[in-house]
């Protein structure tokens, strides 16, 4: 399914289009369907696309320990991509512990490692707030005002 998506420009005349191919995959053992959106014109490699969306369904839960993924070659039929494209993808989640690979059967999603996951996700954190310190610095906050900010959003959560 493809979207296509035109601004146009009152005084210009000119137009800009975007497309967005939001593609459907049967996951075979749950008898569900998971989306994969590929948006041409983001910036973001197809490969990077990929290895996130299905890393953010493992995560969540949408995709369960030992289920089926699509094969590289039916995933990159699918999608109207590269097979390489696809590998890459699925290489990617296999190196980080999301996925594994049985010979001649297909790959499956790994058992989830809550501590791996807990660590990628405070790594996470520790980051953002390294990027909350440096604009503190540049707003000249305090240590104060800035545990104050938290405490409020917090509290609206």
């Amino acid at each position: 399914m493809y979207f296509i998506f035109f601004q146009k420009s009152l005084d210009k005349f000119a137009y800009t289009v975007y497309t967005i191919h939001i593609q459907n995959i049967r996951n075979e053992q749950r008898g569900e369907r998971v989306n994969i959106f590929i948006d041409n014109k983001s910036g973001v490699p197809i490969y990077d696309q990929i290895y996130k969306q299905i890393k953010q369904m493992i995560i969540s839960g949408e995709l369960s320990e030992d289920d089926m993924l699509p094969s590289i070659r039916n995933l990159a039929k699918d999608l109207g991509i590269s097979v390489i494209t696809t590998k890459r993808a699925y290489e990617e989640l296999e190196k980080e512990g999301f996925i594994y690979t049985v010979a001649a059967k297909g790959c499956f999603v790994a058992p989830k490692n809550v501590e791996l996951i807990r660590e990628e996700t405070l790594k996470r954190i520790e980051g953002h707030m390294q990027e909350i310190v440096q604009l503190s610095k540049a707003c000249r906050l305090t240590k104060e005002d800035i545990i104050e900010m938290l405490n409020i959003i917090m509290e609206e959560e």
